[in-house]
């Protein structure tokens, strides 16, 4: 504008110098295998990002405490998410009664940030599957799925961003809907080629997959 010429070189360490501090901090996965943890995918503002969905189980009257800024969407599908749990009680060899005698806590971190949708279904399910049964859950998945009331895994969206923030928090290991199979035809391949996709029709193929056995526990 002021009709002088001159060389600017932009580079990964000048760009905070041109545009400011970053506004937007993405997760890291730290790839432990925990009791009631368990690492989503999420569509966010800022793109997407890997989320940590955390459950306690804790002695009580059978309340479902939801917290993290949850909408209302998130809470139905934990709250279907937790009756299919219920389902599998002789299965999963859970506590007699728990459902009347513990109340189950499940908090979504970074509560300043709305959150909401049906994705989650499956990562909450899981993590609940863990916590009450003091199982840990392979740490170097992320997950997204909605969750049936019969355990069905239904097709949701975001797939392609979901699955960069993965691949950008260094998780390799990805489950997900069957249905939403087609769509990664958008995923470019130089990051398609580092990735194991988990394509699952049902619930219980999560628990399978990702539960770990009490040995394996023991030996963590």
């Amino acid at each position: 504008m002021e009709g002088r010429e001159r060389l600017a070189r932009i580079t990964v360490n000048s760009l905070e110098k041109y545009l400011g501090v970053p506004k937007y901090k993405y997760e890291k996965s730290t790839r432990e295998n925990r009791i009631g943890v368990v690492t989503g995918m999420a569509y966010n503002q800022a793109g997407g990002d890997i989320l940590d969905i955390e459950v306690a189980v804790v002695s009580g009257k059978g309340k479902v405490i939801l917290t993290g800024s949850l909408g209302d969407v998130m809470k139905e599908s934990a709250r279907a998410a937790l009756s299919y749990i219920r389902s599998k009680e002789s299965e999963l060899s859970l506590p007699e009664n728990f459902h009347e005698e513990k109340d189950i806590h499940i908090h979504v971190p970074q509560g300043s940030v709305p959150k909401d949708g049906p994705s989650a279904g499956i990562t909450i399910g899981l993590a609940i599957a863990s916590a009450l049964t003091g199982r840990r859950v392979k740490g170097d998945y992320a997950m997204t799925g909605e969750i049936s009331l019969r355990g069905r895994v239904l097709k949701v969206g975001g797939i392609k961003t979901k699955i960069l923030a993965a691949r950008r928090a260094g998780l390799k290991n990805i489950v997900m809907p069957v249905e939403n199979k087609k769509d990664i035809k958008e995923i470019p391949v130089k990051v398609k080629r580092d990735l194991t996709i988990n394509y699952v029709k049902h619930m219980d193929e999560v628990i399978d997959l990702l539960l770990l056995e009490e040995d394996d526990n023991e030996s963590k």
